[in-house]
Formats: structure tokens, sequence, C-alpha cells
């Protein structure tokens, strides 16, 4: 999968590429910390780490589309095809499970609050503003 970048979309100021550049990689960084946290999303930081990308590094795009084992899903989701109703279903799961408990171990009220209002509109998005893609196979 190769995503050709038009030169207009690519920042031409050195400091928003920085910026952009600098942003990437923070994305990256969250996505790869959310390979081994549950609840934290490693698709989505990268699908971020991709489209900052895209307006600083061509080559840096290209390298987060080609990860292993996440490039595929960053590709489909920025060609607009979703994702697959099982992993759709099982990051449904995990944010659920992953709210509840927070929400029940934080003490502020305030605080448990804003992780559940945070988790509806994570679950509301998730459902229905992410396209659903036939599972493969």
């Amino acid at each position: 999968m190769t995503r050709v970048v038009s030169e207009t979309s690519v920042a031409t100021s050195p400091v928003m590429r920085g910026m952009w550049f600098g942003l990437g990689w923070a994305a990256v960084a969250l996505g790869a910390i959310g390979v081994v946290v549950p609840g934290l999303p490693t698709t989505g930081f990268m699908v971020a780490a991709a489209a900052c990308f895209a307006r600083c590094s061509p080559r840096f795009e290209q390298w987060v589309l080609h990860l292993p084992g996440v490039g595929k899903a960053v590709g489909d989701y920025r060609a607009g095809l979703g994702m697959p109703r099982q992993a759709k279903v099982v990051a449904l799961a995990m944010m659920t499970v992953a709210v509840a408990v927070s929400a029940v171990v934080v003490e502020p009220l305030g605080v448990k609050f804003v992780i559940v209002a945070t988790g509806i509109v994570g679950f509301w998005y998730l459902v229905r503003r992410v396209p659903t893609a036939p599972d493969p196979g």
C-alpha cells in the first residue's frame, strides 16, 4: 500500500515541518505505549502519526503505512474502509472495561465523570463514525 503525497500538502516552512514531525513522533510514541497498555488505542495514534508525517515527511508516512501489524489498518482507515467488525467489537469491549475500571478506581467524582464522558464519546465515535469493513476471509 503506497500513498503519494502531493507537494502542496507538505509544509514548506521549516518551523511547521518541525512541528508536524514532532507531533508525528509523539503519536508514534503513544501508539507504541498502546501496544502494552490496555485501553490505549495503538491504531488511532498511528493514524494520527501518518497524518502528521504526511505534512512533513512522506518517507516517514510510508514507514507508518508499512509497519507490521498496524500499517494495513492505518491505510484502510485512511482510505475510508474503516475497521473489521471483529476488531471493532474487541476495541469497544476493551474500551468499556478500561473506562469502567478507571471510573471505579479513581476517587474524585469530577474525574470519574470526565472518564465516563470521554469513554461515551469514544464509544459513540467508533460505533457511528468509523465504517465497519467486512471481516477478512
